[in-house]
């Protein structure tokens, strides 16, 4: 039994379909509602919530390999849940930061959870991806608008992943062997700009996107308003303020493991334009 936790989400839902296509199983996703979950058929849809680990109990009944995103709710204790489940394997979605700006905040809470997960017993395999192509969704409200979009570092080119590549990496590691007690970091195959990623939603949905660079400090007040100064500083010092050889190097792990390349940041425009028109 595989368990997908933030299964509804991009790189969840990807994994389960990749994991019903290769004939997994048997898998469940876990949702707050699963009357409004829609997954594929043959995967049980379970309730549970992360800010309630005693809620994770039905759903990690009889799971044997759990794959986790981190900081979702209290860890220790969402570990220490699938340990006396019976869980063997977790394969952790962590951060490149870690890495690449340890010194940040939310880059050292994601290695107390590596940490926490390296301690609990468990074996464990753990995914550090960079920069998610997926994050472009918050200009998608602007785009549909025909409004501009207005980003601070328009011409910082960052390795930016597919959420389905890190899913793909999530399968084999939880259905081949040879992965547990490793350590991957993650990347898609090019560098690619904010401006550029604009230019591409703009290909996939056929009509001009206007774009602005905008200063830091304005992209702080805007981040800041929504996830504290000290969580906009991050974001801002890894999009682009204080990037470095580590962060802007692209690796080949994504083909190593999977077999197949990694998808490029125009790939998931096409694929996701609807959210852009």
């Amino acid at each position: 039994m595989i368990l997908v936790t933030g299964a509804t989400g991009n790189t969840g839902s990807a994994l389960l379909r990749e994991l019903r296509a290769c004939g997994a199983g048997p898998l469940r996703g876990l949702t707050r509602d699963a009357s409004r979950a829609m997954f594929p058929e043959g995967v049980e849809a379970v309730e549970g919530d992360f800010a309630e680990p005693e809620s994770l109990k039905p759903a990690l009944d009889g799971v044997r390999s759990l794959f986790l995103v981190s900081r979702l709710g209290p860890d220790a204790e969402i570990i220490e849940a699938a340990r006396r489940a019976g869980v063997e394997h977790v394969v952790l979605v962590s951060s490149i930061t870690v890495q690449t700006h340890p010194h940040l905040g939310p880059a050292d809470e994601n290695l107390a959870v590596e940490m926490l997960l390296k301690d609990s017993g468990l074996a464990w395999t753990i995914l550090r991806p960079t920069q998610f192509a997926s994050n472009a969704l918050m200009w998608a409200a602007s785009i549909r608008d025909h409004e501009t979009v207005r980003a601070p570092y328009a011409d910082t080119a960052l390795p930016t992943i597919h959420p389905a590549d890190i899913a793909s990496v999530a399968r084999v590691a939880l259905t081949e062997p040879g992965h547990r007690g490793r350590t991957y970091a993650l990347t898609g195959p090019d560098p690619v700009t904010a401006r550029q990623q604009a230019q591409a939603i703009a290909a996939a949905i056929g009509r001009n996107v206007p774009f602005i660079e905008i200063s830091r400090q304005e992209a702080h007040t805007q981040l800041a308003a929504v996830f504290g100064d000290e969580a906009a500083d991050a974001v801002l010092d890894v999009t682009g303020g204080a990037v470095n050889d580590e962060l802007l190097a692209v690796r080949d792990t994504v083909p190593q493991i999977t077999g197949s390349p990694a998808r490029t940041f125009r790939q998931w425009a096409a694929e996701n334009a609807a959210h852009f028109r």
